[in-house]
């Protein structure tokens, strides 16, 4: 039990270190891929603008659960006021970086991973390789770019809806005073919390988008191959945004 321990530990070391070395291949190729633009704001719509419909509904009705379940416990101590406060920090803060980036990574991520997945189960990056053109710098760091930069807009997209569902619920429903629940937010949220959200949502979208694009460029040309490197794509992913989430949480206090 003790050598399976053993040999499971050096396999993920080697694993970890795969994948630092294919970010460095990717952030050194970043600066040329800009020269295509028009190759990022593709993966950009296909990555931000497709995922708009889960995010909007998604921050919507964690909003809307925020502004019942905060209500109930403000309303024991007398704070219903606070609930705007208590409502923008819990989504600038955590909710939103952590919830876009799961749902980030169970639609595009899957489909990063599954279209890279194909090309190679296809012979398509073999392909450009035989004509002189770098997988990586024409289909792989595009793709990668295009997820790093639509996850903090979709992020703050989350975070506007929910708190939107926080008023509908508090100000509309439970009758709270509208001026105490902007006034307060207003008030108390300040900037060092919206750029702690910031820096998650950024690099959760590192994270979410190498794991994607790693787990499709190396993935088996198998359909079973293909399918084991979606299901990775998304554990994995998954495990590393709640890992990360505790650290910068801890590094931010």
């Amino acid at each position: 039990m003790i050598r399976d321990l053993w040999d499971n530990l050096i396999d993920s070391l080697v694993a970890l270190g795969d994948v630092v070395r294919f970010l460095v291949r990717l952030l050194a190729q970043t600066p040329s891929a800009f020269l295509r633009f028009n190759l990022v704001s593709q993966q950009i719509y296909n990555s931000g603008a497709l995922s708009l419909v889960i995010i909007m509904l998604s921050g919507l009705f964690v909003g809307m659960v925020l502004g019942l379940q905060g209500y109930q416990l403000l309303q024991r101590f007398g704070s219903e006021e606070a609930l705007g406060t208590a409502a923008a920090i819990g989504l600038v803060k955590e909710l939103a970086p952590v919830i876009t980036a799961l749902l980030f990574a169970g639609r595009a991520g899957t489909a990063l991973a599954s279209e890279l997945g194909l090309m190679r189960a296809t012979d398509q990056l073999s392909a450009m390789e035989m004509m002189a053109v770098d997988p990586i710098q024409r289909v792989v760091v595009p793709r990668f770019l295009g997820g790093v930069i639509a996850m903090p807009l979709l992020s703050a997209i989350f975070s506007v809806i929910g708190i939107y569902g926080a008023q509908l619920i508090g100000v509309q429903i439970m009758r709270v005073d509208a001026g105490s629940f902007w006034s307060q937010m207003r008030a108390s949220v300040s900037l060092s919390d919206i750029t702690e959200g910031i820096v998650k949502s950024c690099i959760f979208g590192v994270a979410c988008s190498l794991i994607a694009v790693y787990e499709g460029y190396y993935a088996t040309p198998t359909a079973e191959g293909v399918g084991q490197a979606t299901t990775r794509t998304v554990v994995t992913s998954a495990v590393a945004i709640l890992f990360l989430d505790y650290l910068i949480t801890a590094a931010f206090l």
